[in-house]
This record gives C-alpha cells, structure tokens and sequence, in this order.
C-alpha cells in the first residue's frame, strides 16, 4: 500500500493582533510565485478580513517577497483561459486596493512581474535594502495581466515601464523609491518591523477618514476635474459630518488632541 500523500500547505497565513492583520504568503520554495491557490487564498483573505481588523500587513515568506505569476500554470493556456485568469487578478488586486482597508505591504527580495502588481495594489509599501523590482514579461513571451498597465504604469509614468518591459531592467530599493515603488527604504530584514509600526500609526486614524482616502482617492484621480472636485466635496461632506469626524474636530479645538 503506497504511503498517503503529504497535505498541502496552505499558501498563505493570517495572523491578527487587534486592529492590525498580518497575512504572509508562504510558498518560499517558489519565491512566492502566485498560482491559482494563492491568488484564490488571497481573495478569500481580503474577502473576510478577521473581526475587528483595521489595517492590513502584506509580507512574504523566505528570501523574497513575490517573483510574479508561477508560470507553470502559465503553460498551453487558451485565449479564453487567459482572460479569464487576469481577469481573476484584477479582481483580487482591486479587492486589497479598494476593499475599504488600509494595505501596509513589506518588500524583500524579488518583487517581480505579478509581485509587483500585487505591491501596486497596497497602499503604503515599505522596502528593505534587498529588494528589487522588474517586469520581466517581455524576456518571458507574456504581458502583464494583474493590473499593472494602470497601477504601476500611473505610479512610475507609461513610458518607464516601456522601459522596464522591453529592457528588463530592475530597480533596486533605492531607485524603487526615487519612483515611487517603494514609499520607505530600510535596512535589511527590517520591512516588516517598519511596515507594522506604520499599520499601528494608521489604525490610530479615523476609521471613516481612512476608509475614503483608499477608496476615494484613486477614483477620484480618474475622474474629470470637474467631476473630481464634485465628489471630493461629497466625500468630503460624509466623512466631516460622521460622528467620529465632529468628535474628532471638536477633541483638537479643545484641545485635547495634537
């Protein structure tokens, strides 16, 4: 009788502490490349974050944080195939991007290809010394597909990611935050740290504020001017009038807030 198969492990793993959510990929002996179960685990993740939870921290296991799509999934796919698993990430990034909760990512080592779309997708990414960024889609016989011809061509400008694309190019950390890809450079091994004192920083926010800066925001960037400056006021005139907003504005004219 053969030996019963060992069970998978789980692609990713949540851990909450309080307000802060930390959910960590785990497959380090693929640099984290994201099949299908990951990217499925990470839907269900952000689908139903643990109660209570306020602020997300996004890192990545082993010696890199994501290498991109895993491309033996990638193989002998049909047209139709294909859509429809980009269409799979598109739905899962604008899910951790405009879910209503703020997204600290932790970059390390690779953050390549689909990695860096799923970086894209956070709202505050903070990088260590070791990480490096590159589109490595043109060298592979792909194209993006999760996003990053909005997210990370509106980060660093369309013609750079050309660049990047045709050229493989890869940024290391310092130039990462010259770009924009990174928000913060830190010493090696201390992304994580760093991204969790800032996740404990914006819980301490209004809930409400925080809620309209990451789903108001990008909308509102794609909008007409004048249709910007319409719903700025709207969000504006929610947020203010909510009752955290007046208790809050009342706490710092009485000054007993700073």
């Amino acid at each position: 009788m053969s030996a019963p198969s060992p069970t998978p492990l789980p692609p990713l793993r949540i851990d909450a502490d309080g307000p802060v959510a930390h959910v960590r990929l785990i497959r380090p002996d693929k640099r984290n490349a994201v099949n299908v179960d990951l990217i499925l685990a990470l839907e269900a993740a952000f689908s139903a974050p643990p109660p209570g939870t306020r602020v997300w921290v996004i890192s990545g296991e082993g010696d890199h944080f994501c290498a991109g799509l895993d491309l033996t999934e990638a193989r002998q796919r049909t047209p139709q195939e294909t859509f429809d698993h980009s269409q799979l990430w598109r739905r899962v990034f604008e899910k951790i991007q405009l879910g209503g909760i703020p997204v600290v990512s932790a970059l390390h080592g690779a953050v390549v290809g689909g990695g860096l779309e799923l970086a894209a997708s956070t709202h505050v990414r903070v990088a260590d010394e070791t990480a490096f960024f590159a589109l490595p889609e043109g060298q592979r016989g792909i194209f993006t597909g999760g996003g990053a011809a909005v997210r990370v061509a509106r980060i660093i400008g369309v013609h750079r990611m050309i660049e990047m694309m045709l050229t493989g190019h890869r940024y290391d950390a310092r130039e990462g935050l010259a770009l924009g890809l990174a928000h913060y450079v830190v010493e090696p091994g201390k992304a994580l740290e760093k991204a969790t004192a800032l996740a404990e920083q914006i819980v301490t926010n209004a809930q409400g504020t925080n809620r309209a800066i990451v789903t108001a925001l990008e909308r509102i960037a794609t909008m007409p001017p004048d249709a910007g400056l319409f719903t700025e006021s709207l969000v504006a005139a929610l947020v203010e009038s909510s009752g955290e907003g007046y208790q809050r504005i009342t706490d710092f004219l009485e000054r007993r807030v700073r």
